[in-house]
């Protein structure tokens, strides 16, 4: 009898170290798969940066092309204005 309730005993703490394990287990692949999602989105926000800072880039360009061929205008109009005086 005490066989049997030793052999029950040890089967319980066998189920329970073994329930504990696939615990484990799934504890560490959610932990991963949100590791994975989180490099995902942090991927996804590198390449929203780069975008924009591409863009920015290309805008502060034509600005700056813009200002220059203002500049050039204006000069030419100066030029006109002062051939007029004469």
């Amino acid at each position: 009898m005490y066989n049997e309730k030793n052999d029950q005993f040890n089967q319980n703490s066998d189920l329970q170290e073994i329930y504990t394990a696939k615990l484990a287990l799934l504890g560490a692949a959610l932990s991963t798969l949100g590791d994975g999602i989180q490099t995902i989105a942090a991927g996804l926000a590198l390449q929203q940066l780069a975008s924009a800072n591409k863009q920015a880039s290309q805008e502060n360009e034509k600005m700056s092309k813009d200002i220059e061929r203002m500049q050039k205008q204006i000069n030419l109009l100066n030029k006109q204005i002062s051939n007029m005086s004469r």
